[in-house]
């Protein structure tokens, strides 16, 4: 029995209310809640431990060195693969700019880049932005009409375009769909083609073993995985890594600087310019060590009913649109109700408690591709309960009696 009562005593932020009603977040896609530990971890930092990292001998600064490449450690048993492989950023977003604005001089006109219309903005613009610099092509793999892969299309798409970059999510942001990712990066592996993974999704509901699933690139966000806001990172082949240029210059990244002339420290030093997040990463630890104490096939299983129990109440009323693939998901609901707005819907929700996401949720390409202009996005975490749907639901009966 997966224990979600106990589980959820860790989250301060689930017991309040909002609007005089008892909070149901239902918008985990967006930004998980965090635990009291990583709290915790937060606060003992700028309360007993801050100082800069690397910089320093005396005993605070040794101190947060220590803590801060333990977390990177952490972040590599996690992914299964080198603490040396692990480059701090932002987020996902500012990974996946690092990426492309680092593979400049790898790329010209005869380059292709492969992205796929499920992509968030930010795995899309990057690229345009590269093919824009350097004059290579963009492609789009193909979707179904109803934002599924064919794989066989796919794979004989992509051996024909044989591209130098292919760049595709792991998990969709707006619909939860999960992407079989095997066969893709298989298929363009014989090419040398470069690939890279937005995980930002996908890293904490599949935890994917990086050695296995053998892509060039994955990159993850922080405050998506339970940690704080403003911190992530990226994975990647080593030799993948030193053969990016730099995203950022200045303190840290440097081996030796003259007034004309400076060299580089090999990764991930070389793409960790300035002073980090120290705090954002340590949370991050204690987000890492939290996850690492859950059942994490116990966790899966009950997002995954969560999530199939949702689907079969939102079933139940006539005029839902559900835009989500039911067979292979992380535990994401995209849907509408008739001509409805969905800002309308979420708006009303609000005033119930419930918390969910409205719009195009960054993925303007695939709304069009659907023929919507927007959604509204339920999003479920382990620390989510069968009440929390059925007070969504509740709840939703009585927007739509509003607005019929």
């Amino acid at each position: 029995m997966f224990a979600v009562e106990k589980i959820r005593a860790d989250f301060p932020l689930l017991t309040q209310k909002i609007n005089d009603q008892p909070l149901v977040y239902l918008d985990s896609a967006a930004t998980a809640q965090k635990p009291q530990s990583v709290i915790a971890a937060t606060e003992l930092f700028y309360t007993q431990q801050n100082a800069n990292v690397h910089r320093g001998r005396h005993s605070l600064s040794e101190q947060a060195t220590t803590a801060y490449e333990k977390a990177r450690d952490k972040v590599a048993q996690y992914f299964n693969v080198q603490s040396r492989e692990i480059v701090w950023t932002k987020g996902a977003t500012e990974a996946l700019n690092l990426i492309a604005c680092g593979l400049t001089e790898q790329l010209d006109k005869n380059s292709s880049i492969v992205i796929t219309p499920l992509e968030h903005h930010a795995n899309i613009v990057p690229w345009q932005q590269l093919a824009l610099k350097t004059g290579a092509k963009l492609h789009i793999l193909p979707l179904e009409a109803d934002a599924t892969f064919n794989m066989s299309a796919c794979i004989e798409f992509l051996k024909q375009i044989k591209p130098t970059v292919l760049a595709l999510t792991h998990a969709s942001n707006a619909l939860g769909n999960i992407t079989n990712l095997s066969p893709l990066l298989s298929t363009v592996k014989g090419f040398n083609t470069i690939t890279v993974v937005d995980g930002a999704q996908g890293a904490m509901h599949l935890q994917p073993d990086l050695n296995i699933l053998n892509c060039d690139f994955y990159v993850f966000s922080a405050h998506k995985m339970l940690g704080p806001t403003g911190v992530g990172g990226l994975y990647g082949k080593y030799e993948r890594l030193n053969a990016l240029l730099p995203y950022q210059t200045g303190g840290e990244m440097i081996e030796t600087v003259s007034l004309f002339n400076s060299t580089f420290r090999d990764a991930p030093a070389k793409f960790e310019a300035g002073t980090p997040n120290i705090a954002g990463v340590i949370g991050f630890s204690a987000a890492l060590d939290y996850l690492s104490e859950l059942d994490k096939n116990a966790a899966y299983d009950y997002e995954q009913g969560l999530f199939n129990y949702a689907v079969n109440k939102l079933n139940e009323i006539d005029g839902i649109t559900i835009y989500s693939n039911l067979e292979h998901n992380i535990g994401t609901i995209c849907f509408n109700y008739k001509d409805e707005h969905p800002f309308d819907i979420a708006t009303l929700l609000d005033g119930f408690g419930v918390a969910v996401r409205s719009g195009h949720h960054c993925t303007q390409p695939l709304m069009v591709h659907l023929g919507i202009n927007g959604s509204v996005r339920a999003s479920f975490c382990f620390y989510n309960t069968h009440q929390d749907i059925d007070i969504f639901i509740n709840a939703l009966h009585e927007c739509i009696a509003l607005l019929d």
